[in-house]
């Protein structure tokens, strides 16, 4: 059923950097400490949101428990930004080779692609990074770390596995999984989520993407650049149906041109096998046609994971959709407990896990009135090119009544672009019209990611565009596209009032 929580698993294959991951993540001779008789906090989940809140807990002086029913690290560390990210970039490195004569190199012919060596390399990585989330590295910080189920016996107690927990607050940070589509026959025919694509060791020559979210595209590119025939199918008429429409469609022929068979408007309605092939039926305008694949990968959504919590004894409100309930100060119906992170956040990224973890140890611990809405979030798709937000669109701030003026400049008007032959995408700032406050950003470019944070610096320090035109940018970058498009808004401050003042001091001062 929709967020279900699933027993833990072991990552496959069973090699020296899984060992390793696992030693981090799971190790199995943990013992759990004996409980303090009551807590300033316990946190329940060890993602992101849940190790910040732990960490920074701790350092302030609190007692704290962290309860984790999986491995360590969460969804991010296990099979969300850090594998995902590093297959992109082994991904990245073949598509460039294919681009070889485009740089003054010498056609390579066919690229031998080495797949095993590329998931290798993701799971070294993955286990490295682990060190930093491991459960021995959170007892020498002081934190006492339980691992096995968490569950509310009442208003002011975990029960982890018959022990019990008392706490003066507590915080909930189980995360979120991938959810289940209904689709007729794919249990049957077997599936990939991002909890299990990480542990392929041979690449799957035919591979169907269900989803064209950021998660569907960003793997869909990965895929077909390590060798498969990738094809990605979307219910909605665009990829990324949130983002702005010409970024959108930059990525739509970005993947197309990646070779990827791109289907909008296009819905899987069954799946079958045969041999060892499965057979998906899509329907698209009430056009039936059928692809047979090797694997299939689904990646339409994410559902918050509250199942097995006993949320009810806790008094915290909940449902399946949407998570715990959280007021704008990350306060549950118990006002004692509060959450953090995917299981109570519309936008699920690391990054915002980080964010409320921060709202949630100063408003928990010391009377704080941080508040979710004050925030100013940005987010990234990584495909090539990344597509890159932060702030409203252009129709959030119509629908508000606020009037925009918009600002863009292409990236093949950015000398760094063209040298890099990185021109596709472009920079576009939205301002409240007759000023130069920022309201929001989208950037299309190779680094949107690294770019968008200087918007989003700016958004939250209160700088409008006219003082952007005066920071100095290093030449020749690719962030020298927000300078010029910051420059566009000063231009537009040259009224012909102003410039008839000019031409007249310039003539007199002859």
């Amino acid at each position: 059923m929709p967020g279900k929580r699933e027993a833990w698993a072991e990552p496959s294959p069973k090699d020296e950097y899984n060992a390793d991951l696992i030693a981090n993540t799971r190790p199995g001779d943990w013992r759990n400490p004996e409980p303090a008789p009551v807590y300033n906090l316990v946190v329940i989940g060890a993602g992101p949101a849940g190790l910040v809140t732990a960490a920074g807990a701790v350092a302030l002086g609190a007692k704290v428990a962290l309860v984790e029913r999986n491995r360590m690290g969460g969804d991010c560390l296990n099979s969300g930004c850090v594998p995902s990210k590093t297959v992109l970039r082994s991904a990245r490195f073949y598509a460039d080779l294919h681009n070889a004569t485009d740089f003054g190199g010498q056609d390579p012919g066919r690229v031998h692609i080495d797949f095993g060596k590329a998931m290798t390399r993701m799971r070294g990585i993955r286990a490295r990074i682990s060190r930093d989330d491991s459960a021995e590295r959170f007892r020498e910080l002081g934190v006492d770390v339980f691992l096995g189920e968490a569950a509310f016996a009442d208003p002011r107690t975990v029960d982890v596995d018959g022990v019990r927990l008392k706490f003066r607050k507590a915080v909930i940070a189980s995360g979120s999984r991938a959810a289940r589509p209904t689709i007729e026959g794919l249990d049957e025919a077997g599936y990939l989520t991002n909890e299990t694509v990480f542990d392929l060791t041979e690449r799957p020559e035919r591979l169907m993407v269900i989803g064209g979210g950021p998660l569907g595209c960003e793997l869909a590119q990965a895929f077909a650049r390590l060798g498969c025939q990738v094809t990605i199918v979307q219910k909605e008429p665009q990829f990324l149906p949130k983002e702005e429409r010409d970024a959108a469609d930059i990525l739509a022929h970005a993947l197309a041109r990646d070779g990827i068979q791109v289907r909008l408007n296009t819905e899987a309605r069954k799946v079958t096998t045969h041999g060892g092939e499965k057979r998906v039926q899509l329907v698209s305008y009430d056009q039936e046609s059928t692809v047979g694949v090797d694997e299939i990968l689904v990646g339409t959504g994410r559902v918050p994971n509250v199942d097995g919590l006993n949320l009810e004894a806790a008094g915290v409100a909940y449902d399946e959709k949407r998570g715990a309930h959280v007021d704008d100060h990350m306060k549950t119906s118990n006002r004692r407990i509060y959450a953090a992170g995917d299981v109570a956040l519309e936008h699920q990224f690391t990054h915002m896990a980080d964010a409320t973890a921060r709202i949630v140890i100063q408003n928990a611990l010391f009377l704080g009135r941080k508040k979710l809405s004050a925030l100013t979030i940005p987010w990234c798709t990584y495909t090539d090119p990344e597509i890159a937000h932060v702030g409203m669109y252009v129709r959030e701030a119509r629908e508000q009544g606020i009037p925009v003026k918009t600002f863009t400049v292409p990236m093949s008007e950015v000398d760094r672009a063209i040298t890099e032959s990185e021109e596709e995408g472009f920079v576009k700032i939205h301002v409240r019209e007759g000023t130069d406050t920022i309201l929001g950003a989208t950037i299309v470019a190779r680094h949107a990611g690294e770019m968008i944070n200087e918007i989003s610096l700016a958004m939250v320090a209160g700088i409008g565009l006219k003082k952007i035109s005066r920071v100095i940018h290093s030449y020749p970058t690719q962030a020298e596209g927000i300078r010029k498009a910051a420059d566009a808004y000063a231009r537009t401050r040259l009224t012909p009032f102003i410039r008839t003042l000019t031409t007249r001091w310039l003539a007199w001062s002859r």
